[in-house]
């Protein structure tokens, strides 16, 4: 079982995943981002072995980095265009 320590950092990583994968600019990329940080994380969750947890927490922290790193440079380039299938923001002068 993992230790409390571990666990709350697993559950923020798992919340930064989802943070920054909201944060892509393209539906695609950002529904499969989605999809991959739910289902590696699930894929995991009845670890445990310690030293493999710390090697899956270290690997974590560095594919967050890369998350991070491709929202930032999808926002610069995104064309602000949205597709049909994504849900348009509800315009605050509705209400």
């Amino acid at each position: 079982m993992a230790t409390p320590a571990s666990r709350t950092q697993v559950l923020s990583l798992y919340r930064d995943f989802l943070r920054y994968g909201n944060k892509l600019s393209s539906y695609n990329f950002r529904s499969y981002a989605i999809r991959r940080s739910r289902d590696g994380f699930r894929a995991h969750e009845k670890e445990n072995d310690a030293t493999k947890i710390d090697a899956l927490i270290n690997k974590a922290k560095q594919d967050l980095e890369v998350v991070k790193r491709q929202a930032i440079i999808s926002n610069l380039y995104s064309s602000g265009q949205k597709l049909v299938i994504e849900k348009p923001v509800a315009s605050r002068s509705s209400w």
